[in-house]
């Protein structure tokens, strides 16, 4: 029988992994608007996209994908705890947020998990998993099972805002802000150093833009970092990276 994966959320992270199920499972993705969904239909590799939450009902394992914010993914969980079957195993994919919290709001904190998947989804090998202590011994093993069909590379985290890989990533992303602050360099010249020299395949400017200078900034705040002056002026003058057509670099508009 086919593995039936539920997606909340039509954003590039849940585009792409739905992109990145299809070949094992079938896959529904719940948008949160008629609008949304017409837009996320071209893009999720042929998923079936809904816009009612029951339309899960049928799923193994729900992954919700929505915004990183803790009061509207508690509400999501919330919602999702109450109606899905009490065996479906429900996952957030946030690395910023407190996966007990979320999975107390569930209901269901013995049938919950994090999996923290990267953008591009369908490239970026690593999955970081992590797990309230009420999970159980099977939820464990069937989320490391999701990531093998997935062709993943899991590593189970402790729940700590960052986990591992933003925790240390975006400390150094934002240092290189600040010596582009401190020493007048371009982000053209910081982003090739880093690529050359250290053989980086982007370079940290590029990559703040690509994740997003508000999201950057989110997630920096989360793990306690301090957030350079010159994202937040960005930030404020609407240049949030290349979803915006403007960050560190200019981009061309879409076509």
């Amino acid at each position: 029988m086919a593995h039936q994966l539920g997606i909340v959320g039509s954003g590039a992270i849940a585009r792409g992994l739905a992109r990145a199920a299809a070949d094992h499972h079938e896959v529904v993705v719940w948008a949160r608007s008629a609008e949304s969904a017409e837009r996320a239909a071209e893009k999720v590799g042929g998923a079936e996209v809904v816009t009612e939450l029951d339309a899960l009902v049928g799923c193994d394992i729900v992954v919700e994908a929505v915004a990183e914010d803790n009061e509207v993914k508690c509400g999501i969980h919330s919602r999702l705890g109450e109606l899905l079957p009490a065996d479906t195993i429900l996952a957030t994919t946030t690395s910023s947020l407190s996966v007990a919290e979320l999975a107390t709001a569930s209901g269901r904190p013995d049938r919950f998990a994090a999996l923290h998947v990267f953008n591009p989804v369908e490239k970026m090998k690593l999955v970081e998993l992590s797990f309230s202590d009420e999970a159980t011994a099977e939820t464990k093993l069937e989320l490391h099972r999701l990531c093998e069909r997935l062709e993943k590379t899991a590593v189970e985290v402790p729940d700590a805002a960052g986990f591992v890989v933003n925790k240390l990533l975006f400390p150094y992303l934002f240092d290189a802000v600040r010596l582009l602050e401190r020493d007048g360099l371009s982000p053209q010249d910081i982003d090739t150093c880093m690529k050359l020299g250290a053989g980086h395949p982007m370079g940290p400017l590029a990559l703040l833009d690509f994740v997003g200078l508000d999201v950057s900034a989110a997630i920096g705040e989360s793990i306690g970092a301090d957030v350079p002056a010159r994202m937040h002026e960005l930030i404020a003058a609407g240049k949030l990276g290349k979803k915006a057509g403007a960050g560190f670099y200019d981009y061309p508009p879409k076509t």
